[in-house]
């Protein structure tokens, strides 16, 4: 998401920084720039007007030209500005009140709600460890309650029972008893959507909402559909009163418009993103983050949380005491140490939030090739368990049934053997005193083994 909006702004951050002087024209070519790189984002023309002029009356005041550093001060009322535009801070979901909270998933048919519901649940499940129950109140496509069903089974929450023959209220209300019944904390319910916003399905909403007194109705909205998504999320707004927004698919969204512009023209905030197909693809919508990483500056926060949420402790801890030992790094560690990175969405993703990645070189960037990673963990697949923990044992035969065994060629068995040897290497280094010291000393700023494909 924001990818082209962000390599544009990036570029006028980077013609900003270190600016010992700015003139009002050099401000308003300045402001140009972002006044055009919202526009080709497809951030809603209304948006990006009171944007540029909030930013105008800043900019040209003492809190910039005024500044010893009115490049920086500029940069810091953009980001400010943007994170302003999005809602200031993250807006989380109200559990205030007496047990089960009920949310609705509401949208039109194909924005994802079902599988959002899913994502929400283990999220809250998992993260925020409240024992939570869902629901399908979508009758009229059998096929959504079965989805739901086998999705509550994956992220283990309990799917309270359906009925295509019931009433939408009825099954809900059955739901919010069973609910209470089993002491839920949570209760999502999915709803019905529509191709398009129509009477009826409105009339049913808001039944809906009555019946089970939501204290959480959340309009799930589809990135990738730009404008449309900003009158789709209006026009629910008006008839259904929300109380937060959900964007899907925004991992596939390169221009981001949406998200600058939906909170703006509801006026409800944005507390969710999902960011991927997987069930754990679904993070918490931080204004301030998304502003820093929309303007090339990292978001090493969400990476934090995302490696706290992922990373395997116990197998972490264990190549830890194994190195502590002096034991050596085999293979089946090197494979988990893949896995682990895949769980985080691959090395790109990882160096996506690092601050300064958008100012990379192409060639840095085509280097980090999550594709490579699949391809070695298959290779290492392939491998007997004696042959992970005694790679040296690999000789010509060995590896021509490698690979085979993982559709590779012989020459990427010997590539994946020496970046394991420098990896083993580099974990022999770390283990000794002072390890980190002498591995950077060594390594004289060079890319790290591993991540040279």
């Amino acid at each position: 998401m924001f990818s082209n909006l962000t390599e544009r702004l990036t570029n006028v951050v980077k013609d900003l920084r270190g600016r010992a002087r700015l003139s009002e024209e050099q401000i308003e070519v300045a402001l140009r720039e972002v006044r055009m790189a919202m526009l080709e984002g497809d951030v809603a023309l209304p948006v990006v007007k009171d944007f540029i002029d909030k930013i105008k009356v800043r900019a040209l005041g003492e809190e910039v030209i005024g500044t010893l550093t009115p490049g920086q001060a500029l940069i810091r009322v953009v980001r400010d500005q943007l994170t302003h535009l999005m809602g200031d801070t993250n807006a989380d979901l109200n559990f205030a009140i007496q047990p089960p909270a009920v949310i609705l998933m509401t949208g039109l048919q194909g924005a994802g709600k079902t599988t959002t519901t899913a994502k929400l649940a283990r999220y809250l499940a998992q993260v925020k460890k409240k024992k939570v129950g869902v629901v399908s109140c979508d009758v009229y496509r059998p096929a959504a309650i079965e989805q739901l069903n086998v999705l509550a089974a994956e992220v283990n929450v309990d799917c309270y029972p359906s009925d295509i023959q019931s009433k939408p209220v009825d099954i809900a209300k059955s739901a919010l008893q069973q609910a209470r019944k089993s002491f839920s904390e949570v209760l999502i319910i999915d709803t019905a959507g529509r191709l398009a916003i129509d009477g009826e399905m409105m009339q049913e909403l808001t039944e809906l909402q009555v019946a089970v007194d939501a204290h959480e109705t959340l309009f799930v909205v589809d990135a990738m559909m730009g404008q449309d998504a900003i009158n789709t999320a209006k026009a629910f707004n008006d008839s259904v009163p929300l109380t937060g927004i959900v964007l899907t698919k925004a991992d596939g969204d390169a221009r981001g418009g949406a998200a600058l512009s939906v909170r703006y023209v509801t006026g409800k905030p944005i507390k969710f993103v999902g960011i991927g197909e997987k069930i754990d693809a679904l993070e918490p919508f931080h204004p301030d983050r998304i502003a820093s990483r929309i303007l090339g500056m990292g978001d090493v926060l969400s990476l934090i949380e995302e490696v706290e949420q992922k990373v395997d402790k116990e197998k972490a801890e264990k190549v830890a005491r194994k190195l502590k030992k002096g034991k050596g790094f085999d293979l089946q560690d090197f494979r988990d140490q893949l896995l682990q990175m895949q769980n985080m969405g691959g090395l790109s993703s990882v160096i996506g939030r690092l601050p300064g990645a958008s100012e990379l070189t192409d060639q840095v960037k085509d280097n980090v090739n999550d594709k490579e990673l699949i391809k070695l963990g298959s290779i290492i697949d392939s491998m007997t368990i004696q042959e992970r923990q005694y790679p040296a044992i690999l000789k010509s035969s060995r590896k021509k049934r490698i690979a085979a065994g993982s559709g590779t060629q012989v020459q990427d068995v010997n590539r994946l053997l020496k970046q394991f040897n420098q990896m083993q290497k580099m974990m022999k280094r770390m283990s000794k005193k002072g390890g980190m010291k002498n591995l950077m000393r060594g390594m004289g700023g060079r890319t790290p083994p591993g991540m040279q494909f």
